[in-house]
């Protein structure tokens, strides 16, 4: 699916990762190869980002959000092999629903284009 927007909820263990168009939402979760919490290997987690980034292929926007430090850690690993997958902002929270998710980024996408596509004047 193309579409110019997407979201993706992740902590170190999955991604939820939600493209979307004002009709349609297609999601697709990517899981951690590692099956302990902390682990910490930095192999298996470049492999997780990079399964994330591949299912990203084809949006122009994507907003990361999440309830850790993995989602500021995608986001700096996008910049420096993924160019590609344009990360705009990341945004802390809980553990939403997919729906709930897809709504928090319709809204916070929204207000970015009124904005002028500057993520420094949504928050």
């Amino acid at each position: 699916m193309t579409t110019f927007h997407a979201v993706v909820w992740m902590d170190h263990q999955e991604a939820h990762v939600l493209m979307f168009d004002r009709e349609h939402v297609e999601s697709q979760r990517v899981k951690s190869r590692t099956h302990h919490k902390h682990q910490g290997k930095q192999n298996d987690t470049a492999a997780m980002y990079a399964d994330i980034a591949k299912a990203l292929e084809g949006t122009h926007e994507v907003l990361v959000t999440g309830p850790g430090i993995a989602r500021d850690e995608f986001r700096d690993w996008c910049k420096q092999h993924h160019a590609h997958v344009n990360v705009v902002d990341s945004v802390s929270s809980d553990h939403p629903t997919d729906a709930q998710v897809v709504a928090m980024a319709r809204q916070y996408f929204k207000k970015l284009d009124n904005m002028g596509a500057d993520p420094a004047l949504v928050k």
